[in-house]
């Protein structure tokens, strides 16, 4: 099976030769594992000795908690010397979140065998932070692994686009169409490469059942499954709203703690974000509830409609493109903007100390700009983006998504 490249993958490449352990962060079946099989393949190309574990294997996970001298041994077992220093060893380990203490482990191989070269992957940002203590402060470089990009999307759909260049008018319709499809059927891997609409139906509720819901299960050690099914789908229907934790909380029929746990779990495991509100000199009018987004936006739909829709819808969009900011600029830049006056902007991206205030419309002939004019007033501003796939482009400031 051809493994495809990930954009992330030139990022950690970066930290291939050093003493850094390299931690993958990322939702269950966002292509962890295939990255991880992408750098080994790397360093064979390179002539570097390799090892791959996977913990979900009951008989590594054994060897693995049974201590530092257990591995070494079954390493030395394998074939791979790590006596000398010259030649190191690239030991991937897939699911690190297994181990009783991945902490402790980490930390003595990264400080005593500088010969070993960890890279590992978890699916848990939650179980990960629980397990890894400070003592590893200083000595892992994180990744975090979402769903593909449109970029990515197209490399899999063996689509060529040379997104520097500018496109002919053909090629623009060509790509707002393959982008309808990015944002209808989301971005993990297996629904990207699977043709029939149905068939990923079948796929994203397998990984809603058994990925999803059995994660937040066993990391919260929830009983009430029904009651947190229910939470999951009226969040999913709120995606790009507020987020009310006492309607939440009398809906569902849970305590206001239970919900603000939960939605605490559901972000560490990288189903929705959390986007909080950009504040500044405006501090006292705006609103302080964040935002929910989910980062899929077929995985949204499955979860609030129970399939995939063939028109797309105002919430859908605005979801695929928070996605596609987080995946560009990380998280952690994405805010959005709400006065007590109900005056909104969709999203404002801060990269260092750049802001820019982000529409996003189904077409560009909805968008209205009084309340991006109050924005930039107040902020003393001057650029803006509206992205939207369908209407005329009346000047730069409209964008299309690929092009934010």
């Amino acid at each position: 099976m051809k493994i495809y490249k990930r954009k992330i993958f030139n990022e950690i490449v970066k930290y291939i030769d050093t003493d850094d352990v390299l931690v993958l962060h990322g939702a269950r079946q966002v292509g962890k594992t295939y990255l991880l099989h992408y750098l080994r393949d790397y360093l064979e190309q390179k002539g570097k000795i390799n090892y791959y574990i996977d913990l979900e294997d009951s008989r590594y996970l054994k060897i693995l908690n049974a201590g530092i001298d257990a591995f070494l041994a079954h390493l030395k077992e394998q074939g791979f010397s790590v006596e000398n220093d010259d030649k190191k060893v690239y030991v991937f380990v897939d699911e690190i979140q297994y181990l009783v203490n991945p902490s402790s482990f980490l930390k003595l191989i990264s400080d005593h065998y500088r010969q070993i070269k960890l890279i590992v992957s978890g699916s848990s940002s939650f179980e990960i932070k629980n397990k890894f203590k400070d003592s590893l402060v200083g000595r892992t470089v994180n990744f975090e692994i979402y769903p593909l990009s449109f970029e990515e999307f197209l490399l899999f759909k063996k689509y060529y686009a040379d997104f520097k260049s500018v496109f002919s008018e053909k090629k623009v319709d060509e790509l707002r169409l393959l982008y309808r499809e990015f944002v209808l059927y989301g971005g993990y891997p297996r629904i990207v490469l699977t043709s029939k609409v149905e068939m990923k139906e079948k796929y994203l509720q397998q990984i809603i059942d058994t990925y999803i819901r059995k994660d937040i299960r066993d990391l919260g050690a929830i009983r009430e499954l029904g009651k947190f099914n229910k939470l999951l789908e009226i969040l999913a229907s709120q995606s790009g709203q507020l987020v009310n934790v006492v309607e939440l909380a009398n809906t569902c029929n849970l305590s206001k703690q239970t919900v603000s746990d939960y939605l605490f779990l559901l972000e560490q495991t990288y189903v929705l974000g959390l986007v909080r509100p950009f504040s500044s000199n405006l501090r006292f009018e705006l609103t302080k509830m964040p935002k929910v987004m989910f980062y899929d936006s077929g995985l949204m739909q499955m979860l609030w409609l129970k399939g995939l829709q063939r028109e797309i819808l105002g919430s859908v969009f605005e979801t695929n493109v928070f996605g596609e900011l987080v995946k560009k600029y990380n998280r952690k830049s994405v805010y959005f903007w709400r006065t007590i006056k109900k005056q909104e902007i969709d999203f404002v991206l801060k990269v260092k100390n750049d802001l820019l205030p982000i529409e996003v419309k189904l077409n560009f002939a909805k968008f209205n700009f009084g309340n991006v004019k109050y924005f930039l007033e107040k902020y003393k501003l001057n650029e803006y983006k509206v992205t939207a796939l369908e209407g005329e482009r009346k000047d730069k400031s409209c964008v299309y998504p690929w092009e934010l």
